[in-house]
């Protein structure tokens, strides 16, 4: 056993880790080093909280730590990037529930300590959270109620909300929002019997009201999710993983862990801070976003007029020999068909022969934050040519060639053209400007969220038709 000076020095020295995890992920080159940060960090926090005072039930601690271990290892070595949203969204649901089960926890010890004191047992040894309980007077075991019942309504509406947005990532959900009858207004109705049953139970009901508040919850979660349209599902991962930690922190107030409160604040603040920036960068409004589904146009679209315009290999591999600038514009499309080694094989030939090849990452490209940029690192192709949207939107007027390689709503100019559109003021990837576009895409679908793009129709731009890795493949011996 560890005394408890250990653990909190422990615990400063992990947070210490997190946050340099959390810092050092905002860039390319230290990310590598700042996942080894959290590693460490969270190595040490589940050590030295496993060695500290009052723990005991080894015999069952040390099997699930290891099962766990090895579930998570499995998991991580099978699941393919284009499968890593999903996966994300998953492993927030874990953090939900666990949060539900451990302030269930809670509430029991904390009965059982008040019926030993009913008793006039006050002395009796406890070990662990009870003898914590043991020493709160009246009015910290109320602030203790106080976040059992946060803990268990944020954990609960996350539980069953990353359920959901993982099915909808999967594909497994219907990606269209699906609301029952009544819509917004069963959602709020179970968020007041939500509060009715925490006031209930903080005024001494019975611990009946924190399994109905979670069912409530979870219903909460379900509801919600299920409300909002696929395209958002980026935004919705983002603010789950910030409900997540905002659960993580209630338990950590709960259990009085400075490591969990730290921890907590640090996941919920910076989801909700992606969250702005996701929304931003899409033109919605987080209230929006929550409460509906994607977009909501005012009228009827603009029609589309023109023809879509295929060409082979030959002609796109005519185009670059010719150019002397050209921008990729990657999208989900290129995790799907895992096109990276074939696109950053050909950005080597291209800058090999002079020109110059730089990457357009929209803030909303794939299915999570950071996707495209996880996949052309993953491809060793250089930091310095993958450019984010406001760095680059204005090249693409002085551009010879743009490829778009399974995108669509983040290169729809309907954004900018159509107010009536579902993404009108959304920014865009302006690529229409450029010269020349090539779209490479396996048939004449439309994206994510169901809109037609008028881009595959303008004058300049051309169908390139097929698997993407093997489009890109089939241009490399063509590249003088």
């Amino acid at each position: 056993m560890l005394g408890q000076g250990f653990v909190s020095a422990a615990a400063i020295a992990a947070s210490v880790l997190f946050i340099l995890s959390l810092g050092g992920l905002s860039n390319q080159e230290k990310a590598k080093r700042a996942v080894w940060y959290g590693i460490i960090g969270m190595a040490v926090a589940v050590a030295f909280t496993a060695l500290g005072p009052g723990i005991g039930a080894y015999w069952l601690m040390i099997p699930m730590i290891i099962i766990g271990s090895a579930v998570g290892w499995y998991v991580a070595k099978k699941v393919e990037m284009t499968e890593m949203p999903q996966l994300v969204a998953a492993l927030h649901s874990f953090v939900g529930l666990a949060a539900v089960f451990v302030a269930w926890s809670a509430d029991l010890e904390r009965r059982r300590v008040m019926a030993a004191r009913a008793l006039e047992a006050g002395q009796q040894e406890f070990s662990a959270f009870a003898a914590l309980v043991a020493t709160k007077a009246p009015d910290e075991l109320t602030f203790l109620q106080l976040e059992v019942v946060f803990a268990i309504f944020i954990g609960a509406v996350t539980f069953t909300g990353s359920v959901i947005a993982f099915g909808k990532l999967a594909g497994k959900v219907d990606g269209k929002p699906r609301q029952l009858p009544g819509g917004h207004m069963l959602n709020a109705a179970a968020a007041v019997l939500c509060l009715v049953l925490a006031i209930a139970y903080i005024g001494g009901a019975g611990f009946w009201t924190l399994l109905v508040l979670a069912a409530l919850s979870f219903f909460i979660g379900y509801h919600l999710i299920m409300g909002i349209g696929g395209a958002d599902m980026p935004v919705v991962v983002s603010m789950l993983n910030s409900y997540s930690g905002w659960a993580a922190a209630a338990i950590g107030f709960t259990l009085s862990n400075d490591l969990l409160i730290v921890t907590g604040a640090l996941v919920g603040s910076s989801g909700a801070i992606l969250s702005y920036i996701m929304c931003k960068a899409m033109n919605r409004n987080f209230v929006n976003v929550i409460l509906g589904g994607f977009g909501g146009s005012q009228g009827p679209a603009a029609e589309i007029e023109g023809e879509q315009v295929a060409i082979d290999a030959g002609g796109v591999a005519s185009a670059l020999n010719d150019a002397d600038s050209v921008i990729i514009v990657p999208g989900y499309g290129m995790a799907v068909a895992q096109a990276q080694n074939a696109v950053s094989e050909l950005v080597r030939k291209l800058r090999a022969a002079g020109k110059d090849v730089r990457f357009a990452i929209h803030p909303v490209a794939g299915r999570l934050p950071g996707h495209m940029n996880v996949l052309l690192a993953e491809a060793k192709v250089p930091y310095d040519i993958v450019l984010e949207m406001d760095e680059i939107n204005d090249d693409f007027p002085n551009t010879d060639v743009v490829i778009v390689i399974g995108s669509n709503d983040i290169v729809n100019p309907a954004a900018e053209e159509d107010p009536n559109s579902p993404i009108a003021g959304m920014p865009v990837l302006k690529v229409w400007e450029a010269k020349q576009v090539f779209v490479s895409k396996r048939g004449q679908g439309t994206g994510y969220s169901g809109i037609e793009n008028p881009l595959f129709f303008k004058d300049n731009t051309r169908m390139f038709y097929g698997d993407a890795r093997e489009s890109v493949d089939s241009l490399l011996h063509l590249l003088d």
